[in-house]
């Protein structure tokens, strides 16, 4: 797949965007069944495959800023270069280059697995082995190109009120809040994986079925295969390296051995329209793909990724002095404006220290998540063709892996404005960010489903969840609408919410019909060939659905005197809800800014709102489609598609704007989903 996503801004000062998306993938699999007797037999599969994906910027091959205008010490690299670098300003659409581009993990994977199978009377029994070797190579660490901040409010003029104008003064004027460049690397992850089970399918009676079962699980801690692994100890505030020997001094952290998953399953036929079922069962997570965040390979000495917090030289009681113009400086100790670029020698390790880099951080002993499921369900034949499913489902994960600042700041008293580094507790140490098992998520379902076998023509099914999902953070690579992977490390139990995906309803409903007429139907089964060529054997589908808006995160953009930490989001005050009443919202007006406000104490930059708790517009949304089959010889076959996404053309509005620092805030400027799209297809089979 080759796929170019362009940016919302056109040019060399746009990029914002995945750019070019790649991805290919080559699959090899072979098995082999013997049979040892009529009741046992022994089944050898392997499978390797090898995956090339990432996304790589827009612009890659263009004059750099350094050499459009002469900025110093600007990368120019030709592999990542070109066009302007990232540039966030608070509470704007993104200036430049995709922060976090390029990007790619390949991974080449050998899996194979051996079952043994046999049947003991009521019992069929299989028992199993598989193997996993991951090896995965990894460019996920940016920004190569380098990025500027621009959070600081440094051009407020005293005694006006907090405006984002602000943040685009200070980057005309250049005065950056923070700046951060990073060394091109490649890691070789490495990781080997293996699998055993013990399964029972049990036949006690005509009416129960046993499912018995257990699984050990076994999973190796990630490692490099150059032993490029650093991790903090917060025990000594020290970093340790990895080295030759057992999985712990490659890999930094404490295998798990204790991952055993039992499973219990049963059905019973209660009479001869009724089935009842249920199931338990505990799997575990042993691979957790959060980008380059949970990668220890990014950290000194192996990849430089320096990141200055400053403050201008005109903020009073923190504001810096100028870096000198020529030479070399600390720069943590000074402020550079954007049009000096970036200090001599940035990526010298000899000038790079723990303080002005990131520091990633995992537990030394690091469990495994594990995910309980289960679910009850009753199946009744309410009429000949016609079933009937209720049934409870639950998920329950626990030492899930999120991110948090290990680090995080004391919070600035009143008429103070320290860097954030200056103010933070580990002193030599800028963010830490620990990959730590403090998440969770609770899920509760009711699902029906009522479903007409396909009959005369007509079939039917009819989907409907009622369910409720919380835990405290998303998943790095799914948060939206505000919400955040990362969590306020000082005050977890704050994070504890609605998730980012829950959906209280959804409903779809799905069916086919054959049109009654042509050959074999109950009308035009006398047509001559070429009125049933044209009238007869059509089918028609339709899928319907309704669901619920999923939540925005209300937040707010700090200045650098109100932060603590970049990493969590920083959510407002309220003081009533925030969601206008139903028959007085509009686009312009789905929120009321009147009883949201942004805290303007810098000893309490954390406010009284919870984490997802505004939900935006609901989802409605019709599908059709006309088929049919032509039979144009005994040997040549030609099938006809029209489909229609959102026949109706329904205008499903995005989510309102969360963010209490936008100007834009409470409202909606853009759609969830498209408007209505007609496709025809043409398929010639022979």
């Amino acid at each position: 797949m080759n796929n170019l996503e362009p940016p919302s801004i056109p040019g060399p000062s746009g990029g914002d965007s995945n750019g070019t998306v790649r991805v290919r993938n080559e699959q090899m699999a072979i098995g082999s069944t013997y049979t040892l007797s009529p009741t046992s037999l022994i089944e050898i599969r392997t499978g390797i495959s090898r995956t090339e994906g990432g996304k790589f910027p827009l612009f890659v091959g263009t004059p750099t800023i350094g050499e459009r205008f002469g900025i110093p010490n600007i990368p120019n690299d030709p592999r990542f270069t070109g066009g302007v670098m990232s540039n966030s300003i608070n509470g704007f659409t993104a200036i430049g280059v995709q922060g976090s581009n390029p990007q790619f993990q390949n991974p080449f994977v050998i899996n194979p697995k051996v079952n043994y199978s046999k049947i003991l009377s009521k019992h069929s029994v299989k028992a199993g082995y598989e193997y996993q070797s991951i090896d995965t190579d990894i460019d996920d660490f940016n920004p190569k190109y380098g990025s500027s901040g621009f959070s600081g409010r440094f051009s407020q003029a005293p005694g006006t009120p907090n405006d984002d104008r602000q943040f685009v003064a200070d980057y005309l004027f250049g005065a950056r809040s923070t700046y951060q460049l990073n060394t091109a690397t490649i890691v070789n992850y490495r990781q080997r994986m293996h699998f055993l089970y013990l399964q029972d399918d049990f036949k006690v009676s005509r009416r129960l079925t046993l499912n018995l079962g257990l699984r050990y699980e076994f999973a190796t801690p990630q490692w490099e295969g150059g032993n490029r692994l650093a991790n903090f100890d917060p025990s000594n505030n020290t970093v340790v390296m990895a080295k030759e020997g057992s999985l712990r001094d490659r890999s930094l952290v404490n295998p798990d051995r204790n991952n055993m998953g039992p499973r219990i399953g049963a059905a019973y036929t209660l009479n001869d329209k009724t089935v009842i079922r249920a199931a338990f069962g505990v799997s575990y997570i042993h691979f957790n793909r959060l980008g380059g965040e949970n990668l220890l390979a990014y950290n000194l000495p192996f990849i430089l990724n320096p990141n200055i917090n400053q403050v201008a030289p005109a903020v009073p009681n923190g504001g810096q002095q100028l870096c000198p113009s020529t030479g070399n400086f600390n720069p943590a100790t000074c402020f550079l404006p954007f049009e000096r670029g970036f200090p001599n020698n940035f990526l010298d390790i000899s000038n790079v220290r723990t303080n002005t880099v990131r520091t990633n951080q995992i537990p030394f002993d690091l469990p495994s998540a594990s995910v309980k499921s289960t679910h009850f369900t009753i199946q009744r034949q309410i009429a000949t063709g016609l079933v009937l499913d209720l049934g409870y489902v639950g998920t329950f994960g626990r030492n899930m892996m999120i991110l948090g600042d290990l680090n995080t700041a004391r919070v600035n008293q009143p008429g103070q404005n320290l860097p954030v580094d200056a103010r933070r507790p580990i002193q030599g140490f800028s963010y830490i960010q620990s990959a730590f098992p403090g998440g969770f998520l609770d899920y509760h379902a009711f699902q029906a489903k009522l479903e007409r076998k396909f009959s005369n023509g007509f079939y039917f099914l009819n989907s409907f969840t009622w369910s409720k999902a919380i835990d405290n953070a998303s998943g790095h690579l799914e948060a939206q609408n505000g919400d955040n992977s990362r969590v306020n490390y000082e005050n977890l139990a704050a994070e504890k919410g609605l998730s980012g995906y829950d959906q209280p309803f959804n409903n779809v409903t799905t069916f086919l019909y054959d049109l009654p007429f042509g050959k074999g139907r109950a009308f035009g089964s006398s047509w001559n060939k070429a009125a049933d060529l044209v009238a007869g054997g059509w089918r028609l589908s339709a899928i319907n659905f309704a669901g619920s808006g999923t939540p925005v995160n209300l937040s707010w953009g700090p200045s650098a005197q109100f932060q603590v930490s970049g990493a969590p989001t920083y959510r407002p005050n309220i003081s009533g809800n925030p969601l206008i009443a139903e028959g007085q919202r509009s686009i312009s007006r789905w929120l009321d800014p009147s009883v949201v406000s942004i805290p303007n104490d810098p000893r309490f930059p954390f406010g009284n709102a919870g984490r997802n708790i505004v939900r935006g517009p609901s989802l409605h949304q019709m599908n059709f489609g006309l088929h049919k089959d032509f039979h144009i010889t005994e040997r040549v076959k030609t099938e006809f598609r029209m489909e229609a996404f959102n026949f109706f053309n329904k205008t499903n509005l995005g989510n309102p704007n969360g963010n209490r620092s936008a100007g834009g805030f409470g409202t909606i400027t853009g759609l969830n989903g498209p408007a209505r799209e007609i496709q025809f297809a043409l398929r010639i089979a022979f």
